[in-house]
């Protein structure tokens, strides 16, 4: 919408650019003088003026006029000289531009600065000297110092006048350019006896209102007679010269003959009824008429300058000659680039075409020195739209990214169409500002950060990272964890500012292994952008359980323990001590050893395995009854452990064992339901004991498959699991209940040995066969 409207409008500024407001202000007004009205001109009101900011620029660097935005009345910085900002200038423009904005607008105008008569005429000398042959004829012309005025027309020279005498009347002429000159027309012939001095006075007047005079003394000095004057060879002297011409460079050469001898024939040259102006520039031989460059020409300053030279010889006799200097134009003036107006930050998601800056350029050159072009350095995302009156407007003409470059250094040159062409460049500085165009990035899709268990609260475990794009607010990253519907309060805490995780609160290995979170990071933009990334805590195992016996149980009786024949051999499986722990690792790799035996000799315990083997054959001398003492312990630091106490009875039968046995257990009075819920009980238990050893064989059976190659034992995650605490098959017990009697009781029939390695001795071996069997 924004472009459409500057569109028509300069579609409308540059249908009215013929247009110009046009003022006129007398010179020497006070400070602050009243120049115009320029609402009542633009038909605007005050509150529009400031509404849309605007303001009056000069031409050139020097700013004269001020514009009150509240009254909409221009006026005059500083009281204004004409003489000193348009010297030698018949008319005086001052040039303005009232520019508008929102939309934007650009008007001209031009204030003429109206001569006031405030100098008089001023001759260069108070007093001139003129040196007449007496012999001079009547009608004679004798040429005047001419004097000088700095106003123009009206106010300017206008006339001169002759004081009253006898001998001399005043003869006025107007040269090419309008300067008026004065000369003596000699009416009655001199007489050097008479009169040898003559004083004059004569007067120069303006056309002002009143009139400004100056006056000047003028002697005649009669001189003896002298009968042959200079003549030049020509009365004009035409000379083109560029401006760019070097000092000492030779202009012209005027020459004027006399036929006469000695110092009468003897001419020098100097210049009279000249500007001081060229007096500076031009330098005039007095021996050899030579006129040389003296000071800088300058074509804009002046484009012609004219001369007079007097020829005069020994004898006070001279001629005069016109030298008339046509300065050429030369490419000496770079352009002048001016700013007008300048968006020093722009931001990234301005569209195409957006007005950056606006300036002007200006060549005080003419013709095609003074033709102008701009163009901008490099391959930069912005362009240049010529308005009008030389005016540019610096637009961009792709999208801007602010993460990819943050800031233009544009540099306009300007050149013109000069043959050796001349440039000026102007550096621009545009910041392009910030948007919020970029999310936050995680460093990590997956941050996985780990603590030992029993730590302390408020633990400091790791940090997440995310990094924005943007800039200020834009890349202020804030972060926080993502609430899952349906879950508890997450036990980790995120420091929103920096991305540090804690643990709020002791962590259980033996509960929780691991667990993911989501953490997201947010930044401060408006609108706000986000992104996300899983957190995952890895709990640590810490040796904080000890071994848990399974098999004996705690609470077992050490009367009814393990029986061993008496011929059991070497290597004969005693028992087997079944203990987990809930730790993990290393905390829970399980070593044997037996701690205490009453015949240490007689028993050994596998390290890794728990089980009782007899070291040596038992023999009639062992002590029937054994008490034995396995130490299990971890390999945590510190290390844990526990004890399994296992009592051992070694029996030539188990006939005789049973006799023994129920001879040592008192007997019950008869009581037939309690028969009936130890079968029931019975029966209960072998149950659950079947399912826990198939059960137990299946986990095996699995783990067995995924690590064949492990040759540490594996044991049950938790205390509780029974699985690993199965006995061996050669431990298995019928139950025997007696008919026909009162009280019912458990008798061991017939264990289910384990077959013997080959090797043995025959009698051994044919035991174990009828064993077996």
């Amino acid at each position: 919408k924004r472009q459409v409207i500057l569109f028509f409008l300069f579609v409308c500024v540059c249908q009215s650019g013929a247009e110009t407001l046009r003022y006129s202000l007398p010179e020497e007004m006070e400070r602050d003088s009243f120049v115009a009205n320029i609402t009542k001109d633009l038909g605007v009101s005050p509150s529009q003026l400031v509404a849309r900011n605007a303001r009056v620029v000069s031409e050139g660097n020097e700013q004269l006029f001020r514009l009150n935005q509240n009254t909409g009345v221009l006026t005059a910085k500083e009281s204004l000289d004409r003489e000193e900002i348009c010297p030698q200038r018949d008319t005086c423009k001052l040039v303005f531009k009232i520019f508008l904005e929102n939309p934007l607008q650009l008007i001209r105008g031009e204030v003429e600065i109206r001569d006031v008569n405030d100098n008089s005429p001023v001759f260069p000398e108070k007093e001139m000297v003129l040196d007449i042959l007496e012999t001079a004829s009547p009608g004679s012309r004798f040429p005047l110092e001419s004097a000088q005025d700095q106003d123009v027309g009206s106010n300017g020279l206008q006339n001169y006048s002759l004081g009253s005498n006898s001998h001399f009347s005043l003869a006025l002429e107007t040269g090419k350019n309008g300067m008026k000159y004065a000369e003596l027309v000699l009416q009655r012939q001199l007489d050097r006896e008479e009169q040898r001095e003559i004083n004059l006075l004569i007067t120069a007047t303006d056309g002002g209102s009143p009139p400004r005079s100056g006056m000047a003394q003028v002697r005649i000095v009669v001189l003896d007679a002298n009968d042959n004057i200079p003549v030049f060879g020509r009365e004009v002297y035409e000379v083109r010269l560029a401006e760019n011409s070097t000092p000492e460079q030779l202009v012209v050469r005027v020459m004027a003959a006399d036929p006469d001898e000695g110092s009468y024939g003897k001419v020098r040259y100097t210049f009279t009824q000249t500007p001081e102006r060229s007096r500076q520039l031009f330098e005039l031989n007095p021996a050899t008429g030579e006129i040389r460059v003296a000071g800088n020409l300058d074509f804009e300053e002046a484009k012609t300058h004219e001369m007079v030279v007097k020829a005069t010889d020994g004898g006070g006799l001279s001629a005069h000659c016109k030298v008339q200097v046509e300065v050429l134009d030369v490419n000496d003036n770079a352009p002048e680039i001016a700013l007008t107006s300048l968006t020093a930050s722009v931001p990234e998601a301005a569209p195409p075409r957006t007005v950056v800056a606006l300036f002007s350029v200006r060549d005080r050159d003419s013709g095609d020195n003074g033709r102008t072009e701009c163009s901008i350095n490099g391959d930069l995302p912005f362009s240049l739209t010529l308005t009008f009156d030389n005016y540019y407007e610096l637009r961009t003409k792709a999208a801007l990214d602010r993460e990819m470059t943050a800031e233009y250094n544009i540099t306009i040159t300007a050149t013109d169409w000069g043959t050796t062409r001349l440039s000026s460049r102007k550096d621009l500085f545009v910041q392009i500002s910030d948007v919020n165009d970029n999310s936050p990035e995680f460093t990590q899709e997956v941050y996985t950060m780990s603590v030992t268990e029993n730590n302390s609260p408020m633990l400091r475990i790791g940090n997440v990272n995310a990094t924005d794009a943007d800039a200020g607010n834009n890349a202020r990253i804030n972060y926080a964890l993502v609430q899952q519907e349906g879950k508890e309060k997450p036990v980790v805490s995120v420091n929103s500012e920096n991305g540090d995780v804690y643990i709020l609160r002791p962590m259980d290995y033996e509960e929780v292994r691991s667990f993911e979170l989501v953490v997201r990071a947010t930044d401060g933009g408006s609108p706000a952008l986000s992104a996300q990334t899983v957190l995952r805590v890895v709990v640590r195992d810490e040796n904080d359980n000890a071994p848990v016996v399974l098999h004996p149980p705690p609470d077992s009786s050490t009367m009814m323990g393990e029986l061993v024949p008496r011929w059991a051999p070497a290597g004969y499986l005693v028992a087997k001590v079944v203990a987990v722990d809930s730790d993990a690792g290393q905390n829970a790799w399980l070593s044997y050893e037996l701690a205490n035996a009453a015949e240490p000799a007689l028993f050994r315990v596998g390290v890794h395995s728990g089980e009782v083997r007899t070291v040596r054959a038992v023999s009639e001398k062992d002590s029937s009854r054994q008490r034995l003492v396995v130490l299990v312990r971890d390999q945590g630091q510190p290390p844990r452990s526990a004890t399994a106490t296992l009592g051992i009875t070694l029996v030539d039968g188990f006939s005789d064992a049973h006799l023994r046995v129920s001879e040592e257990v008192p007997a019950s009075e008869p009581d037939r339901p309690l028969t009936l819920y130890l079968i029931a009980s019975l029966v209960c238990v072998s149950a659950l004991f079947l399912a826990t050893a198939v059960a137990a064989v299946a986990v095996k059976v699995r783990r067995a498959r995924q690590s064949e190659a492990e040759s540490l034992p594996k044991f049950p995650k938790a205390a509780t699991d029974s699985n690993a605490g199965s006995l061996p098959r050669s431990y298995l017990y019928d139950v025997c209940f007696a008919t026909g009697t009162v009280n019912s009781e458990f008798r061991f029939l017939r264990p289910l040995l384990p077959c013997f390695p080959a090797g043995l001795p025959a009698g051994q071996s044919e035991q174990r066969s009828s064993m077996c069997s």
